[in-house]
Formats: structure tokens, sequence, C-alpha cells
């Protein structure tokens, strides 16, 4: 496979997901996804060629970063990593991906329609 081709189309997504290899575990955002790979962002990049393994819900996928943009460049922080999978995921695994996305943006707005609810009310 080719870096910087993409193998498959990608599904773009904003959800949270933990990124996992022997140097650190961290948080992060799952930019996009796709059956090859995924984009995450996170507060400190992993360097190229790093192996690990993505979390996202119930749903563990491991692979090397193969691209590492650092956020620094711009004075931003954080960054962005491309990750290649070992093995591509099923077609099923990323509706199953989606499905978790549309879920879990339902439970945000949900949360601030409560949030802003309580605060009109005075409820604690």
């Amino acid at each position: 496979m080719a870096v910087g081709r993409r193998a498959a189309p990608r599904l773009r997504l904003a959800i949270p997901a933990r990124f996992v290899s022997i140097t650190a575990t961290q948080n992060c955002i799952m930019l996009d996804i796709s059956r090859s790979g995924a984009r995450i962002a996170l507060a400190s990049p992993a360097p190229c060629r790093q192996s690990g393994y993505i979390e996202i819900g119930r749903l563990e996928v491991f692979g090397m970063v193969v691209r590492s943009e650092s956020g620094a460049e711009d004075g931003g922080v954080g960054g962005v990593n491309a990750v290649a999978f070992d093995e591509p995921i099923s077609q099923a695994e990323v509706l199953e991906i989606r499905r978790y996305a549309e879920l879990f943006e339902q439970r945000e707005r949900q949360s601030l329609r409560d949030q802003v609810r309580r605060w009109v009310t005075g409820e604690p």
C-alpha cells in the first residue's frame, strides 16, 4: 500500500476515542476512519512508525502511525496522526462506528438540553 494514497473511502467524524501505544495512552478525537486507517487528533502526536491501537466504543483496531502533523508549527498545541491499520476492518465495523458516532451526538445534544433546562428552572 502506498503511503499518502487512500485505499478506501473515509467516513468523517469528530468523536472521542483513545490511542494506546507502548509509550502512552491518550484520549483523542477520531477525525475520520476507513477500512484501512484513521486520522486522530492528539494533544501529543505520536511519532511516525509508532505502533498501537485505537479504542473506540468496544472496538480496538491495531495499526501504525504513518504520518504525524504537529500543531506547533502554526502556534497550536497537539496535532494529527494518520494511522494505517494492520488488517483492514470490515464494512460492518465501519457502520458500527458510524452508529456509535450518531448515538454519541444524540447523547451530547440531550445532555446539553438537560443542562439548559436545569439552569432555566433553577434545578441543581
